[in-house]
């Protein structure tokens, strides 16, 4: 087995790496405008990456509309796709971070900044996988096509203009889960619940739907009240005043148990006080509270397939005159989404409030023996000697935007998981070992 990649390879991927996590691609509407609709800064990644791909030896292209691009190598009638995003999700008010976000820090072990792990760097180690395979002066017997999104963070209008418009691949891997690979993805359903407001609280907090929030804050004339229900709960919050910081941990949503929720915690807290009366503060923090599995709003929702559900309590909203609280759920594959809906609304009539859809996306599932998934597989495990069997995932990747498509890395399952997180940062070694997979992989489908 030949090994494609070189230092000088390993060298220019990790420069390269460093000027996209320099772009701040995070979605900005309020900048858009023709040909850029998530804002300047995901349009710049977008290009930059793309003028990247020329520079080593891809054809590009460009969607007029600004919402997709795509590089793409080889001849054929067969189309192998590998999907990657240049969107990230924002910093601003993530606690922790020890070197500015969008300016990368190379240490001796480590590139750190945010987007390393999900998904510029991925993306990087891929294409220069292919690189490799272009300086090996190999044959390509089909067509590789880069596929690079910019709203994957938000609601996927890239991937799906480009289903719109483009052609569709004939199977393909997404760099952006953790190896050996993923085969089913739960459902994804986002939604908001939207009440009255309220003249005793204003509360504002979290951000992104799928980050669960590691920090809540309540200033008011009842923080005595509201210090002491957190010191009976035994929650973590700090006091200065009228004003109460709750501390949480922040994971990615598809994780949501393995997080510390600290809106649930303060909505827990707020309620017990007995001050304040408003029904998305009750649904929070008398019915949901630190439940992560949704069992206390809907029910118990599992398959033997890809486990039992998720929620994440991701933000929340109250003013005089409205209240809201957005929640991201994952569904087990097999789980209808009209059952859940039809359980949400229920609880949403039973306390006088809306519902309403933000986001869906339907549940992946490949079976085991495709094709496709045994060459992956079984190139992996050549590679490294690792025969961790291939995972369910509640994430959502693109695999599940195509037809015969998966999650393939690029974490390994003892990676540190920054997703989402402060300090975002990747392993130097395992970037270049997730170059020489890729390779390998690309040449063994795309070149034999």
């Amino acid at each position: 087995m030949m090994a494609f990649i070189t230092k000088t390879h390993q060298e220019e991927a990790l420069a390269a790496l460093q000027d996209l996590v320099a772009i701040p691609s995070v979605l900005d509407e309020s900048q858009a405008k023709p040909g850029q609709p998530f804002g300047p800064e995901c349009l710049r990644a977008l290009e930059h990456t793309l003028a990247l791909c020329e520079s080593l030896g891809l054809r590009t292209f460009k969607d007029p509309e600004g919402y997709y691009g795509y590089a793409e190598v080889g001849q054929g009638e067969d189309l192998f796709g590998i999907l990657c995003h240049l969107d990230v999700v924002p910093a601003v008010g993530q606690t922790g971070w020890q070197t500015e976000p969008f300016t990368p820090v190379v240490t001796d072990e480590t590139i750190i900044g945010r987007g390393t792990q999900d998904d510029k760097g991925p993306t990087i180690a891929a294409l220069y996988g292919v690189k490799a395979l272009l300086d090996a002066k190999v044959t390509f017997n089909q067509r590789v096509r880069f596929i690079f999104g910019t709203d994957e963070e938000n609601l996927w209008r890239c991937i799906n203009r480009y289903n719109e418009k483009e052609e569709m691949i004939t199977a393909g891997f997404v760099p952006d889960s953790k190896f050996p690979l993923t085969f089913a993805e739960k459902g994804l359903l986002q939604v908001y619940f939207e009440g009255p407001g309220s003249e005793q609280l204003t509360l504002q907090a979290g951000g992104s739907l799928n980050v669960v929030p590691d920090h809540a804050e309540y200033q008011g004339s009842e923080a005595a009240a509201v210090a002491s229900e957190l010191k009976k709960l035994g929650y973590d919050f700090q006091q200065q005043g009228e004003e109460i910081a709750v501390a949480g941990k922040s994971v990615h949503s598809k994780l949501a148990p393995q997080g510390v929720n600290a809106i649930a915690r303060l909505a827990e807290a707020l309620v017990n006080t007995g001050e304040f009366a408003n029904p998305i503060l009750e649904i929070v923090g008398k019915v949901i509270k630190e439940d992560a599995t949704g069992e206390s709003l809907v029910g118990l929702f599992t398959d033997e397939v890809s486990g039992p559900m998720t929620l994440n309590v991701a933000n929340i909203t109250i003013t005089p005159e409205n209240s809201r609280v957005g929640l991201d759920i994952r569904y087990p594959v097999t789980l209808e989404k009209e059952t859940l809906v039809k359980a949400l609304g229920e609880v949403c009539a039973e306390y006088g409030v809306t519902y309403r859809e933000h986001d869906y996306i339907a549940p992946l599932y490949v079976p085991l023996d495709s094709e496709l998934i045994v060459t992956l597989l079984g190139t992996y495990r050549e590679l490294t000697g690792d025969m961790t069997e291939p995972f369910v995932n509640g994430g959502a990747t693109f695999a599940r935007a195509m037809n015969n498509c998966v999650a393939f890395g690029a974490m390994f399952v003892d990676t540190p998981d920054y997703l989402h997180q402060a300090n975002e940062q990747w392993p130097l070694a395992s970037l270049y070992q997730v170059m020489e997979i890729y390779a390998e992989t690309i040449y063994r489908i795309c070149c034999k």
